[in-house]
């Protein structure tokens, strides 16, 4: 599969998502700016959980250089119409307000729109809204001739041995106790309003992240496409008692979530790593992926990379495909229950100590490995890949990404993760909030500083127009009250081929 014509028709995208924050590092209140267009309809600027968190979304690309080239134009436009306020560049969120007055996404008043929203009010409602803060890059990637087997065989792998990605580019070793206020953190006072772990690397997707009792209920086994979309369709189906007790509505007749099922949709299932397939119109992800199989695949644990003005660089797209192409070609044997768990343990364990000397995780095999040993076999799996993308595109840009992210194994001061420590140390007294707020700041200033012709500025000035002229028209089009249109929305026999 590795011929040269496979290799070059890789095909990648982007989706970067960043909160709105003000010169001073407090989370930005305003709403999405009416010159972005709208959060509903636009291909490329929306918002994720927050009306203050932007999400950039590129097209697909062929090129590494192309498609960071396009999110770097797409941030261009952003900024411009920002004002003074900018892109927070931390995975850990800015200073935050009280956990009610965080304001969820508005989508306007249409159906589909109103039911977004209702999907970010039940995830506040059960999740707390400061936790929907957190920022990531989702790097989405396909190769030609991949079957759905082949994908759940790439993604299995992926969950084996995807903690490596953590070590190698986590970038959120600290955060602002604001983000952590009344609950129990376990982590360490660095300085006033800091907190951290000293061998962190990504507290992003540890046990601060994306955790709940009621996600660590949901057995997912990526042992075939019918064993997934079984077990996600009962966590869409099954009422959870808790979520029961919240209800729908209030007595008032205001939604609080869209369903009182585990999940209230399919986007709720937190995972490193998704199995995608591009939806038609008003379909659901889990019957598009039922009747015409996976199409791509989409990484989720990339923390945003404050030293990266994009959040994300080459050497790490580089180091991602190679990766990849790993965990595809390499045996994978069906999951167990009790590797699934043992890969949760080892992604927590990497987040929260994965710079720690002689550190040990669980190996599928059974026993320990150290996390050295490990990293270093899984890199020489990766070298192979490279070599071959280097003769497919020729030249040596992959071995070379690779060697430099490499020497993170044995230089752990050169982790990102690291580096921000040290930073913090050097030059901010240890404040998360005043290091990343002078990174944003100085990020701003470097892509404002681009040049950005008027060609370029007209065609994103036409599609944030073109945006709220459909946004209108799809509000002007809606037949159905919201309530019949909820029931239908998240209906089990929706997601059924």
């Amino acid at each position: 599969m590795n011929d040269q014509e496979t290799l070059l028709g890789i095909r990648r995208g982007i989706e970067k998502e960043s909160l709105r924050a003000l010169p001073g590092g407090g989370l930005a209140l305003t709403p999405h700016p009416v010159a972005l267009g709208s959060a509903l309809t636009h291909p490329h600027i929306t918002t994720d959980y927050s009306e203050s968190q932007l999400e950039l979304i590129t097209g697909v690309h062929a090129g590494v250089d192309d498609c960071l080239r396009e999110l770097a134009e797409i941030h261009q436009a952003v900024y411009r119409a920002l004002g003074d306020e900018r892109l927070w560049v931390s995975s850990m969120p800015c200073g935050l307000p009280a956990d009610e007055t965080i304001p969820i996404g508005r989508y306007g008043s249409s159906n589909v729109g109103r039911a977004k929203s209702v999907y970010r009010m039940g995830l506040g409602q059960r999740y707390g809204r400061r936790m929907q803060t957190i920022s990531g890059i989702h790097y989405n990637w396909s190769l030609p001739g991949v079957s759905t087997d082949g994908y759940f065989g790439a993604i299995r792998n992926f969950r084996r041995e995807g903690w490596l990605l953590l070590y190698l580019f986590g970038a959120s070793p600290a955060l602002c106790h604001s983000f952590v206020h009344g609950r129990d953190h376990g982590l360490q006072p660095l300085a006033e309003h800091t907190l951290y772990l000293p061998h962190a690397t990504s507290l992003r997707m540890g046990r601060l992240g994306y955790q709940s009792d009621a996600q660590a209920s949901i057995a997912v086994s990526y042992n075939c496409l019918e064993s997934y979309a079984a077990s996600l369709q009962a966590a869409l189906s099954s009422p959870y008692p808790a979520y029961e007790a919240i209800g729908v509505q209030t007595p008032g007749g205001d939604y609080n979530q869209l369903s009182t099922s585990l999940l209230q949709i399919e986007n709720e299932f937190y995972s490193t790593i998704r199995a995608k397939r591009v939806i038609r119109s008003g379909e659901r992800p889990l019957h598009a992926l039922r009747e015409r199989g996976v199409e791509y695949i989409e990484v989720r644990l990339m923390d945003l990379d404050p030293f990266e003005p994009l959040g994300i660089g080459a050497d790490a797209i580089r180091v991602l495909d190679a990766f990849l192409l790993h965990c595809l070609h390499s045996d994978s044997p069906h999951d167990t229950p009790a590797e699934i768990a043992a890969n949760g343990r080892n992604q927590h364990r990497v987040a929260a100590r994965g710079r720690e000397p002689g550190l040990l995780l669980e190996h599928w095999q059974g026993g320990e490995r150290s996390l050295a040993d490990w990293a270093r076999q899984i890199l020489a799996g990766c070298a192979v890949q490279a070599e071959a993308l280097d003769a497919a595109h020729g030249g040596s840009a992959y071995r070379d990404a690779l060697r430099r992210v490499g020497e993170r194994l044995e230089r752990p001061e050169l982790c990102p993760s690291a580096r921000v420590l040290a930073v913090m140390a050097q030059d901010f007294g240890d404040s998360h909030v005043g290091f990343i707020r002078r990174q944003s700041e100085a990020t701003r200033a470097a892509l404002l500083a681009l040049p950005f012709p008027d060609a370029l500025q007209k065609r994103f000035d036409a599609m944030a127009a073109a945006s709220l002229a459909e946004q209108a028209r799809i509000e002007a089009a809606d037949s159905l009250d919201f309530e019949t249109f909820r029931r239908f929305y998240v209906a089990p026999e929706r997601m059924a081929v």
